[in-house]
C-alpha cells in the first residue's frame, strides 16, 4: 500500500481513494485516521481478488445499477457491494487477517 496525498484526486464529500497499490487521502491527518486507512485496506484486497481492472468494471456496473434502482447517487454508493463490506468492517482493525476469499459477495 502506497499512501498519497491529494485534496484534488479525492471528489468532493470524500477522504480516500485506492486504486491499486495506491491509497489517495484527501489530507496528511487521514493517514493517522485506522478506520479510514483499514476501509481502504479492504478496497486494495477486494481489488487484488478481481484482478484490478475486472473490480473497476465490476464496481461501475453494480454502481449504475444501484443508480437504476435508489435514484439517489449517494444511496447508489453506499449499497454496492465493495462499499458495504468496507463500512460494515472498517472499524474491525482485524478483519483483514480473517477476512475470507471474496467476502464482498455476501452483501450482494
Amino acid at each position: 500500500m502506497i499512501l498519497i496525498v491529494s485534496k484534488y484526486l479525492i471528489p468532493k464529500g470524500y477522504r480516500g481513494l485506492t486504486v491499486f497499490p495506491f491509497v489517495f487521502l484527501k489530507s496528511a491527518n487521514s493517514k493517522s485516521d485506522l478506520v479510514l486507512i483499514n476501509h481502504e485496506k479492504i478496497h486494495l484486497r477486494q481489488q487484488l481478488e478481481l484482478l484490478i481492472l475486472p473490480f473497476f468494471l465490476w464496481y461501475g456496473l453494480e454502481f449504475l445499477l444501484r443508480l437504476l434502482k435508489y435514484k439517489d447517487l449517494q444511496m447508489a454508493y453506499r449499497m454496492i457491494s465493495f462499499e458495504q463490506e468496507a463500512y460494515g468492517n472498517e472499524k474491525d482493525l482485524h478483519y483483514i487477517e480473517q477476512r475470507s476469499f471474496w467476502d464482498f459477495l455476501k452483501y450482494l
